[in-house]
């Protein structure tokens, strides 16, 4: 059975990734994103073990001590985790993972996974991206022009990425982000073990 692709996906916030990758796991069978475990608080609506693993402080950071996570961050108050053995199984079962984590995240997980592939989706310009941080509706000025500044800095780090989508067109982005993955399973190695019998009985 062929094994799956660990895949990271990074971009600033305003950039679509959250919705392109929604749209991408709906539209791809075999792929699926990793919930992380978090010590946040769980809002209204969210179903723990489907958006979070949610878990006390005390026990993320046991985890930690155990070398349970591929990758960990604080976020302000809050901690955040992808966990190895689930992310390992899934593989093994042959799922794609996706990770969407920050680019100090990916930093983490190249260390440990070198294997795994990552790709950073860019908005189409610094007036757009703000244009789309307005149009929620939720944040002041003052936020706002925050989140600009976290999100030049996170755009700096795109050159440490193996894949680059720009999402101009929504449509567009996804179809670039599924030929990553599509490409990706057509690989050599991948297909020799997804078509092992199939191979032996054309050329022996």
């Amino acid at each position: 059975m062929r094994s799956g692709m660990l895949y990271i996906i990074s971009a600033p916030s305003g950039a679509g990734k959250t919705s392109l990758v929604k749209a991408l796991i709906e539209q791809l069978d075999g792929a699926e994103v990793s919930v992380s475990h978090t010590t946040r608080a769980m809002r209204p609506g969210e179903v723990d073990g489907s958006d979070y693993h949610f878990v006390s402080e005390q026990q993320f950071l046991g985890k930690v001590g155990q070398g349970e996570f591929l990758e960990h961050a604080q976020v302000f108050d809050n901690f955040y985790g992808t966990s190895r053995l689930t992310v390992e199984e899934r593989l093994a079962q042959g799922m794609d993972v996706i990770l969407e984590i920050d680019w100090q995240g990916a930093a983490q997980v190249r260390k440990q996974m070198p294997e795994c592939l990552s790709i950073f989706i860019l908005p189409p310009s610094r007036d757009e991206l703000e244009r789309r941080l307005k149009g929620r509706g939720q944040d002041s000025e003052e936020i706002i022009a925050r989140r600009m500044q976290d999100a030049v800095n996170e755009m700096s780090h795109y050159p440490e990425f193996d894949y680059l989508v720009i999402n101009d067109d929504f449509e567009q982005a996804l179809s670039e982000l599924k030929a990553i993955l599509t490409g990706n399973r057509m690989r050599l190695e991948r297909q020799e073990k997804h078509h092992e019998q199939l191979l032996a009985d054309l050329v022996t």
